[in-house]
């Protein structure tokens, strides 16, 4: 879509949406997004995941493989359908979450609003071990812009992976970042999404059977800094420092001629 008010959820999320992309309950968008959800999301959001954990919070997956999309819904599907007996908003209904094929890394702006999540996850993420595919990876200065815009503050980001060189990456750029700030062992202790995280997936499952490590790391949105924010140009104030100077800060043709013949 060229907006996210453009997008119809109602093929998504059937029973919060209209036909006509209505919300039946104003408030209600998308607030998790997994970016590359892959199959592992199966597991993320069933069982004991995050679907029955926020059965109010409507989760998105993000895949641009249409097969993964393809399977992961029919899943929801049969999900949504043996559950049927359930309320919308009962814990079990699988009625809010969903994934769509495309291109985060290239349409998150189109697809959600400015501060409309409250979770990113990034979980077991391709890692384009060779070095002239590092650009190709989920997590850059650039894609962190995007990423700041649609997380609201005090939104979160959950970074797993199983190469330590990826998570040393990913550290690397969230620290620089000045919207982003590292969530501590003592602040992570009591959110329900890490054990989901890094034990719920296909990828973490695999990684636990090899006896392999995981590295996770968790960040804060913070709020926007207003005394960085631009506030536009110097104004020319007559008499001051400014004066005698255009737009650009030169000094106008008139006071350079007589700048000359004074010196003369």
């Amino acid at each position: 879509p060229v907006r996210p008010e453009d997008y119809n959820w109602s093929k998504a999320y059937p029973a919060h949406f209209d036909e006509d992309g209505t919300p039946k309950n104003s408030d209600r968008l998308v607030e998790f997004a997994d970016i590359g959800c892959g199959y592992g999301v199966i597991f993320l959001w069933f069982q004991v995941g995050l679907s029955p954990i926020f059965p109010d919070k409507l989760m998105l997956g993000m895949e641009i493989r249409l097969k993964v999309e393809e399977f992961v819904n029919k899943r929801i599907q049969t999900m949504r359908l043996q559950n049927s007996s359930k309320q919308v908003n009962e814990a079990g209904s699988y009625q809010n979450i969903s994934a769509i094929r495309m291109n985060a890394m290239k349409f998150g702006p189109n697809f959600f609003q400015k501060g409309q999540l409250s979770k990113l996850f990034f979980l077991f993420p391709d890692p384009h071990f060779k070095k002239r595919k590092h650009k190709a990876r989920i997590i850059t200065s650039s894609l962190l812009g995007e990423y700041a815009y649609i997380l609201r503050p005090s939104g979160l980001v959950y970074t797993v992976t199983d190469v330590k060189d990826l998570h040393e990456w990913m550290v690397k750029h969230l620290d620089e970042h000045p919207l982003f700030v590292r969530l501590t062992d003592a602040e992570l202790e009591f959110d329900p999404c890490v054990p989901c995280v890094m034990q719920d997936t296909e990828e973490g499952k695999k990684v636990a059977r090899n006896s392999g490590d995981k590295y996770l790391a968790v960040y804060r949105r913070i709020e926007d800094d207003p005394t960085k924010q631009w506030s536009g140009f110097a104004p020319i104030i007559s008499g001051g420092i400014y004066a005698g100077k255009n737009a650009q800060g030169m000094s106008s043709d008139k006071d350079q001629d007589q700048d000359q013949n004074e010196k003369a």
